[in-house]
């Protein structure tokens, strides 16, 4: 009975070698980077009356963010505009008194020295007013600069000074940072072997699919496209940054992330796969268990090549259609009968075959088997 049971076919699951289209993708890890971020800072010095934001909250360009005591800076607009009144006066005077030296000119009622010296007051004159005027022009700027906008729409981040502090335009850390989330961009890098490939599709102004994912690689956060490369390699580590933009709608991508990339760097047509699990690898190097119609095992050498999710490409003798052993394959060799289990199918099988030792291990290998059926 033992001898019988030891010729018992090994029970396997098995998947069938496709002829699909294989995308290659490129990994790598990075860093979650807003396409701009700014840092608030007041443009005059006085004290901070309000603050009109709440941290955290989402601004728009121009909206109003604080204010500074707008006080001082009217006081100093009221006497450039006095000045400016004063000095305008007095160019009007200077005109009329040009003109009267004019006609008493044509009288020989003065000497020419006296007309020439009034045209050098009016264009003195002419000069004060044009100052002033600047004065004036400043003055309202300084003003206008109390009121402190934003200059870029994004999300603020937290209050650096309270209201009632004296702020300054040389204050490093400003009021607040504003940083634009959508959308957002990564930074990664990436071998560069891989430049030649990119820099033609960039050239052929193609779309290049970037994908971010969580730290585990099971959740997908974002889609997005490749933006541009660096414009010089790391000699250290022989890489190149890139750059890839993402809308960011849902704001699940955040400032200093990090995340796993994948790249679509080629889609190559049409070629032989078969799931990752039904891979072997031995001293020859890889190989897969191939059962035919009869239930007999062959083993084949095979190349593996791009990996897409659980499907790799390979080369080899292996032919699109044919089965091959994906759960089970332990205990095969080349020339041994196989049983292929069908989940579900076979489940008052699998039961039965645990009455024995031998039976009940191959039916352990039902469960792991059964994702990978397509």
């Amino acid at each position: 009975m033992k001898g019988a049971g030891g010729n018992r076919p090994q029970p396997v699951s098995v998947a069938e070698v496709r002829s699909t289209d294989i995308r290659v993708w490129l990994n790598a890890l990075g860093t979650i980077t807003p396409r701009n971020l700014v840092t608030l800072h007041t443009k005059v010095d006085g004290t901070l009356l309000k603050v009109n934001f709440r941290e955290g909250q989402m601004v728009k360009m121009g909206e109003l963010l604080a204010e500074i005591d707008p006080r001082p800076f009217q006081i100093q607009l009221d006497q450039a505009k006095g000045q400016l009144t004063r000095d305008t006066a007095l160019l009007d005077n200077a005109r009329l008194d040009l003109a009267r030296y004019k006609e008493l000119l044509a009288k020989d009622a003065i000497p020419r020295q006296q007309l020439d010296t009034q045209e050098a007051l009016v264009r003195q004159y002419q000069g004060t007013v044009e100052t002033d005027r600047g004065q004036v022009a400043n003055a309202r700027l300084q003003l206008e600069w109390t009121r402190v906008t934003a200059p870029a729409a994004g999300r603020i981040g937290l209050r650096q000074i309270d209201p009632g502090n004296q702020v300054h335009a040389a204050d490093a850390n400003g009021l607040a940072s504003i940083a634009q989330l959508q959308p957002i961009t990564v930074v990664f890098a990436v071998p560069e072997a891989n430049l030649p490939a990119i820099n033609r599709r960039l050239a052929d102004r193609e779309a290049i699919p970037v994908e971010a994912w969580d730290r585990e690689q099971k959740n997908r956060l974002a889609d997005g496209r490749l933006l541009t490369t660096d414009n010089q390699i790391d000699p250290t580590t022989g890489t190149i940054k890139i750059k890839a933009d993402f809308a960011n709608r849902d704001n699940t991508l955040f400032p200093n992330q990090f995340v796993n990339i994948r790249l679509l760097l080629d889609t190559l047509p049409q070629v032989r796969a078969l799931p990752a699990a039904a891979i072997q690898r031995g001293a020859k190097g890889s190989f897969v268990y191939r059962v035919d119609a009869t239930g007999t095992v062959a083993m084949l050498p095979v190349t593996p090549g791009a990996v897409d999710g659980e499907w790799v490409a390979v080369t080899g003798e292996i032919k699109a259609g044919d089965k091959v052993v994906t759960d089970g394959a332990d205990k095969l060799r080349d020339g041994a009968k196989a049983e292929v289990i069908v989940p579900g199918a076979n489940a008052g099988h699998g039961t039965g075959q645990g009455s024995n030792g031998k039976g009940g291990k191959g039916g352990r290998h039902k469960p792991s088997g059964t994702p990978e059926q397509k």
